[in-house]
C-alpha cells in the first residue's frame, strides 16, 4: 500500500515585487509638499518632521512629481490608476509567473488586491488580453482591505488553492497610494499619510496537492481578529473629488497594546521563529517589536523595505515576505498586518 505523500497546505512557487518608473527621494518630497502646502495648512511645518522620522528614504509613484502640482478629480484619478496600476499589475504578475516557470495561459484563479482606486471591470480583466489570460479563469477582485490585504489577501489566494488542487492561483496585491494626494482637503491625516505612502505590486503564485518534501514555503490557515468600535482608527472616506484619508496617529500605540492578546488568542506566539510584519511607519515597527517581545532592530527587513519603498499599503507586507525568504528564514513565519476594520489579518508559513 503506498504512502499519500501529498500535503493539502498550497506551496508557495514563487513571489515578485515591483515598483513604477517615477523614483522620488523622501527629501524631494518634502520640498515639494513645503512648496504646495505650506501657505494652504497653518500647521505644516510643525507636522514636517514627520517625513523626517518616517524612516524612508525614498517612495515610487505611477505618475511624475509634477502631477500632484495641480488639483485632481475623479476622472483624471481613475484614469491614472487604471495605467499605473495596470502597469503594475502586468509587471508583478509577469515576473512571478517567470519565476515559477509557468505561463499565463495556466492561470485557473487570479486574485487582486487593492484599495487605492476603482474601476470596472476590475484590473486583472482590464490586462487579461495583454496578459494571455485564459477566457474561463476565475476572478476574484478583493476591495478595501488596506493595509492588511497582502496578508489578507494571501490568505484567501491559499484558501482557493487548497480548495482545488493542481489548479495555479495567481495573487496579485496592487496599490497607487500617491494618487490620492489632494490640495482641497487639508488635514494631520492627509500630511501623515503624504510623508508615509508609495506605489508599488507584489504577486504570488500558489498550488496545492504538490509532494511534501519539494522544498516550496507552504501557506497555513489564515487568521483574523476584528476589534470593534475600531471602525474611526484607518481606512477612507468617499469625497467628492476622491477618497479622503483616515489614519489615526493612535495606531502604534494601539498595536503596542492590543496586539500580542489578540494574537496569542489566535495561535501560539512561541510557536514562530520569525515574524513577517507589514510596516507601516516607523513607529509601527518599534511598537511590533515591543509588543512581540523582539530585540529592537529585529525587523530589519522590514524597515528595509520601509526605507526604499515606503508603506504601499497591501503589498509591502509582501516585499518584505521575498526578502526574508531568499535569506535563508528559520522553518516557522507568521506574517502579520493590521489594516481597516480595525483588523489583525495572521498567516502561518512553514519553510522546508
Amino acid at each position: 500500500m503506498t504512502q499519500d505523500t501529498r500535503d493539502a497546505r498550497p506551496r508557495l512557487l514563487s513571489i515578485a515585487a515591483v515598483v513604477p518608473p517615477h523614483g522620488l527621494s523622501q527629501d524631494d518630497i518634502l520640498h515639494e509638499a513645503r512648496g504646495l502646502l505650506q501657505t494652504r495648512f497653518a500647521q505644516f511645518e510643525r507636522l514636517a518632521p514627520a517625513f523626517r522620522n518616517a524612516g524612508i528614504d525614498k517612495r515610487h509613484s505611477v505618475v511624475p512629481l509634477d502631477w500632484f502640482r495641480q488639483p485632481h478629480g475623479w476622472v483624471d484619478r481613475t484614469a491614472a490608476f487604471a495605467a499605473g496600476a495596470g502597469s503594475l499589475f502586468r509587471d508583478a504578475a509577469r515576473k512571478a509567473l517567470d519565476q515559477a516557470d509557468l505561463r499565463a495561459d495556466q492561470v485557473d484563479v487570479v486574485v487582486t488586491v487593492c484599495s487605492t482606486g476603482i474601476v470596472t471591470p476590475t484590473l486583472e480583466a482590464l490586462v487579461a488580453r495583454d496578459m494571455g489570460f485564459r477566457s474561463d479563469v476565475m476572478r476574484v477582485p478583493v476591495f478595501g482591505l488596506g493595509c492588511a490585504g497582502g496578508v489578507s489577501g494571501l490568505s484567501l489566494a491559499a484558501e482557493l488553492a487548497a480548495a482545488r488542487p493542481d489548479a495555479v492561483v495567481l495573487l496579485v496585491a496592487v496599490e497607487t497610494c500617491t494618487l490620492l494626494f489632494r490640495l482641497d482637503r487639508l488635514a494631520k491625516a492627509d500630511i501623515i499619510a503624504t510623508a508615509l505612502f508609495g506605489d508599488g505590486a507584489a504577486a504570488v503564485v500558489l498550488r496545492a496537492g504538490a509532494a511534501r518534501d519539494d522544498g516550496r514555503p507552504r501557506i497555513g490557515r489564515g487568521l483574523q481578529h476584528m476589534w470593534p468600535d475600531t471602525l474611526d482608527i484607518m481606512g477612507w472616506t468617499v469625497e467628492e473629488t476622491g477618497l479622503g484619508v483616515i489614519f489615526d496617529r493612535s495606531i502604534p500605540e494601539f498595536a503596542e497594546a492590543e496586539l500580542r492578546t489578540a494574537l496569542e488568542s489566535l495561535a501560539p506566539v512561541r510557536a514562530v521563529d520569525r515574524y513577517v510584519c507589514h510596516p507601516g511607519g516607523a513607529k509601527v515597527i518599534t511598537a511590533l517589536e515591543a509588543t512581540l517581545d523582539l530585540a529592537p532592530g529585529t525587523l530589519d527587513a522590514e524597515r528595509r523595505v520601509l526605507a526604499e519603498n515606503g508603506n504601499m499599503s497591501a503589498p509591502t507586507v509582501l516585499f518584505v515576505l521575498a526578502e526574508v525568504l531568499r535569506k535563508e528564514p528559520p522553518p516557522k513565519l507568521m506574517a502579520l498586518a493590521l489594516g481597516p476594520g480595525f483588523t489583525l489579518s495572521a498567516l502561518p508559513i512553514t519553510v522546508a
